[in-house]
């Protein structure tokens, strides 16, 4: 069976191509499918890692999801995935026409992924499920009155409800400030600093049987962007029963990333990114291939459990590449 999957807004994650065109790989150097990447730019470097690119319109534009339908069905492609989040939804939302096309969406649900973008929503589903997570505000004078009762205290951050990559993100230390940045931006939340060790996991959750197969935890070193620069591999067997009963209560499925606190021997969920984080390389190259998961699943197959084996204390260091063409 030939496998075809289409990667949307492949930007600069050229270990993605490389790792899935590896899983394309048979011991004998034949291919068994073909990696397509799209995105809005010629000068996105991972396009040229792919075996074939699309340069296609903006996201938001009105023929958007028309082209790439259109790429579905001249590239006969079997499963499609996005690496931005505002784009997950975009699939899910459109999967019953993926699916008219034979195309699988890997990915979570619609309703999962615009929790995971929202963070208000993501903030009550975690607090009402019993998780520890940061407490969060939309109301300003609530959040006020809680600094008086002493229930918070600065720092804090300020952030949009809706966001990603830590984009428009102020950490604040006084009342102010907050009272300033309401006054010029809509649809903002107050947000505790959770001052404590921050964790990365990479989960793979079978498309098929829906169990939590692979879970990858690393320590964050040095971030930037948002994403992790440098870390640390460990393994913790009550951090992988957190996530492994987080994941399936709230019904995740394929790669998702989860960002973690630890403070004072307690776990903390901060977000879930339902995609390949910026960090995943490290779980590939300390041995948690999901992306031989994916193919399995994709060719009909249900994955077994095999939580935790990797190797502890490997560093990763990201460094800079250049592609010249």
């Amino acid at each position: 069976m030939e496998i075809n999957i289409l990667i949307l807004s492949v930007g600069t994650r050229n270990k993605i191509d490389q790792y899935l065109k590896k899983a394309f790989t048979d011991q004998e150097g034949n291919r068994l499918g073909s990696v397509i990447a799209t995105d809005m730019s010629n000068s996105a470097p991972a396009i040229y890692e792919a075996d074939k690119y699309y340069q296609v319109p903006r996201m938001m534009a009105l023929d958007y999801m028309e082209v790439i339908f259109d790429i579905c069905r001249k590239g006969k492609i079997t499963a499609i995935l996005s690496l931005i989040d505002p784009e997950l939804s975009l699939l899910a939302k459109h999967e019953k026409e993926f699916a008219a096309l034979s195309v699988k969406v890997i990915g979570s649900s619609y309703e999962l992924c615009e929790m995971s973008l929202d963070k208000i929503q993501m903030y009550e589903w975690l607090t009402t499920h019993g998780y520890k997570t940061a407490k969060s505000y939309t109301d300003k004078s609530v959040f006020f009155k809680d600094i008086e009762l002493g229930k918070i205290s600065y720092p804090v951050f300020v952030k949009p409800v809706r966001g990603s990559a830590s984009l428009a993100i102020s950490k604040v230390n006084d009342k102010e400030t907050i009272e300033l940045l309401f006054a010029h931006a809509d649809n903002l939340m107050i947000q505790e600093f959770l001052d404590g060790q921050e964790i990365g996991a990479d989960v793979y959750i079978d498309m098929l049987s829906g169990e939590v197969v692979s879970i990858f935890t690393k320590r964050k070193i040095v971030m930037r962007a948002g994403e992790t620069d440098k870390a640390v591999s460990f393994k913790d067997e009550k951090l992988f029963c957190l996530i492994n009963r987080f994941v399936k209560e709230a019904g995740y499925r394929g790669q998702i990333d989860i960002d973690i606190f630890e403070i004072g021997g307690d776990y903390y969920i901060s977000e879930v990114n339902p995609r390949f984080g910026g960090g995943y390389p490290h779980a590939y190259e300390c041995g948690c291939n999901h992306m031989d998961l994916i193919v399995n699943n994709l060719s009909g197959k249900t994955n077994l459990v095999n939580i935790g084996n990797y190797s502890e204390d490997i560093y990763m260091m990201k460094y800079n590449e250049v592609l010249i063409r």
